[in-house]
């Protein structure tokens, strides 16, 4: 996860890792400080953390602990750090013990947990608009366990929905769609499967709501990495329109996120790679630059880039490595149209 500090433009990563989330100052990308450290909360170790930020706070949940909770920190107390800290945790949610993934909405104000001890292992919605004081604020639970998801304000072609708060949730073997806007009564839009489905991951929306792009995290893969392509301007009848397959890794895909024509992709043992998917209509996408950080191999496996950030103005593209750490590049040729 990362943070651009609108006071000073600085540039900070949140990284997990297996004792805690590290800080760290990438504003010189050439020369990253590390500010400190948040530990686990009773310092128990877990090998999946996941961390988001709203409102100049950061949310930080980890799977595997069952009294977790999802820790607060106010990233303002990094404006003044000048030696590595051991932070402490500003509040605690406990409304759930271990969760998965987290996901925040910002323009509304509310995080989204999911594969928690809570809610069917579906969607734990939590209300952060005051943000050290998080509030639970409903359950989606009709569909099971939910590995990721993303919510946001709708303003794709369904008119049926515009304005309203769509959840769009990978399900181990569906896209779940669901209304959130009501957090008390949430309403499921429809679920949908996928021929070659095998552990449904994470998926991202392309800028106009009208397409999305998924990947399965334990598909065979062969013949290449396989990014499923999905036209979901009928939110109550998404279709799966296509499948790109990598013409050069058969790597596992992990986290993929859009900018404009870009799509910027964790694929383990792949490394990072950038596609354009300016052909998206067509279910045409084409990888356009890597970034190999586990280069002994490109095949199946559960090694290498884990994850990635490509959100700051400054071009930097974190990349969360399982074994490297982390690792920071800059593309020079590829504009992110």
């Amino acid at each position: 996860m990362g943070l651009t500090d609108a006071s000073n433009g600085k540039e900070y990563v949140i990284f997990g890792r297996s004792n805690g989330a590290a800080f760290v100052d990438v504003s010189d990308p050439v020369s990253p400080r590390y500010l400190g450290n948040l530990p686990s909360f009773n310092g128990t170790s877990s090998a999946w953390r996941d961390i988001k930020v709203y409102n100049n706070h950061a949310y930080v949940g980890a799977d595997s602990i069952s009294t977790h909770g999802i820790q607060v920190f106010d990233l303002t107390r990094l404006r003044t750090v000048t030696t590595p800290q051991t932070f402490t945790a500003d509040a605690r949610y406990t409304g759930v013990g271990r969760s998965h993934t987290l996901a925040i909405n910002e323009a509304t104000g509310y995080l989204y947990a999911v594969g928690t001890n809570t809610c069917g292992g579906g969607v734990h919605m939590i209300d952060v608009r005051t943000p050290k004081s998080p509030q639970a604020a409903g359950c989606v639970s009709n569909d099971g366990y939910v590995h990721e998801n993303q919510c946001v304000i709708y303003r794709g072609p369904d008119t049926t929905y515009s304005g309203r708060e769509i959840c769009f949730n990978y399900n181990t073997d569906t896209l779940t769609i669901v209304d959130v806007t009501n957090k008390a009564a949430p309403r499921q839009l429809s679920r949908t499967g996928y021929q070659g489905s095998a552990y449904t991951h994470q998926g991202w929306l392309t800028g106009d709501h009208r397409r999305l792009l998924m990947n399965d995290e334990l598909d065979s893969n062969a013949g290449g990495t396989r990014t499923f392509i999905w036209d979901v301007a009928d939110l109550d009848r998404p279709v799966n329109t296509g499948v790109h397959r990598s013409p050069t890794i058969q790597s596992t895909d992990h986290n993929h996120y859009i900018i404009g024509n870009r799509m910027f992709q964790a694929a383990y043992r792949g490394g990072l790679r950038i596609l354009d998917i300016s052909g998206i209509a067509s279910n045409s996408l084409t990888e356009v630059g890597y970034f190999d950080i586990y280069p002994t191999s490109n095949d199946t496996g559960f090694n290498g880039a884990w994850n990635t950030y490509p959100f700051f103005a400054s071009g930097t593209i974190a990349i969360s490595g399982i074994e490297q750490g982390l690792i920071l590049v800059r593309p020079t040729a590829l504009a992110r149209r």
